[in-house]
């Protein structure tokens, strides 16, 4: 039903649905206000509440657990409950997310899932390996899986909480060094590091109907996976872009200035984005209700080298770029609308 270009949402909507844009919508209030709402909340317990002493020593325990998010984050006894919860499924079901394994791999070993495109929240990553919804422990057995995301989360109270609670680690090279050489705890036997390359800057390219990647100018991974003899997983989220609308500002404009000047001070990517609402599909803040298809490629074992060359990165990395091109290829014409007309762009 359309009033004065708004497209509403019919009335007789089942309840499985309402729930489903439900767990969306606080999935995306709690993912990008969280850290400002559980400030406020503190601020709030210690000034104007008896709780105040309760959160002082909540501080304390901060101190304490401060290194958790480089030290290979919670055990699977911490986060099994909130990973398997019930409000993932409606999650995931919403857009609807799938997962898709093309071959099987080897559970003993140690993996650098490199997920692609970040889109602008990640949300294909969150559903399909993030948590448990769509049951990725089965289809990769023995693997543990750590999804590496900003520093910034684990230091605001309550909401390091919530990142921990679902076994993410911090995005710093002690972090992603520590799980790539410490073998997991029972009842995993290998583990799946699971690492955005593109990162906050990728989402500015996040356009529906386009797929762009930093992969190009981004070799740390590679370097680590040399360092480690780590074996690369390239990963994409089709669909991941057509999740919001964003208005655009192409490099060098004035409002990608702004937005970088923005991310450097806060290290947040500032973008200008639409989704829908509640009750209409035209405007808000809401992902739109779109599918998304996280395909897993096949690995590339990659040899122990302790002190790798940049000729050495630089083989390995093309080595990479080129499977991760014929993933899209093979893979575009089952999931992308347009597969003819659409690439995936390296050079932005």
């Amino acid at each position: 039903m359309n009033i004065l270009g708004v497209r509403f949402a019919p009335l007789n909507v089942p309840l499985e649905r309402r729930l489903q844009t439900l767990a969306a919508a606080i999935w995306f209030i709690w993912t990008a206000f969280g850290n400002f709402i559980a400030v406020l909340i503190t601020a709030y317990l210690l000034i104007y509440t008896q709780l105040r002493y309760l959160v002082l020593l909540y501080f304390l325990w901060m101190y304490y657990d401060w290194d958790t998010c480089n030290r290979g984050g919670r055990s699977y006894a911490w986060t099994k409950r909130a990973k398997n919860s019930i409000f993932w499924r409606y999650f995931c079901n919403y857009f609807p997310i799938k997962l898709v394994k093309t071959v099987d791999l080897d559970p003993a070993k140690s993996y650098i899932f490199v997920c692609i495109p970040h889109g602008i929240l990640s949300i294909g990553l969150t559903g399909a390996l993030g948590v448990e919804a769509l049951d990725c422990r089965k289809q990769f057995p023995g693997l543990e899986m750590h999804a590496i995301i900003l520093d910034q989360h684990f230091k605001v109270p309550f909401y390091r909480e919530y990142v921990l609670s679902l076994g993410c680690c911090a995005a710093n090279p002690r972090s992603i060094k520590y799980l790539l050489s410490t073998p997991p705890k029972s009842p995993f036997t290998g583990r799946a590091t699971l690492l955005i390359v593109g990162g906050a800057s990728e989402s500015f390219e996040s356009i529906p109907g386009t797929y762009r990647t930093l992969v190009k100018k981004r070799k740390g991974f590679v370097k680590l996976a040399l360092q480690h003899g780590t074996t690369l997983v390239p990963v994409f989220s089709f669909g991941e872009t057509d999740l919001f609308n964003q208005l655009y500002g192409p490099e060098g404009s004035f409002l990608r200035r702004l937005q970088n000047y923005v991310r450097k001070v806060i290290g947040l990517a500032p973008v200008v984005f639409s989704g829908r609402g509640f009750f209409q599909y035209s405007f808000g803040l809401i992902p739109n209700r779109s599918p998304v298809t996280v395909v897993v490629g096949s690995p590339i074992d990659l040899p122990k080298i302790a002190e790798p060359t940049a000729e050495q990165i630089n083989e390995y990395h093309g080595k990479f770029v080129e499977q991760l091109i014929e993933l899209f290829e093979t893979q575009k014409h089952n999931y992308v609308k347009n597969p003819e007309k659409t690439v995936l762009e390296l050079d932005v």
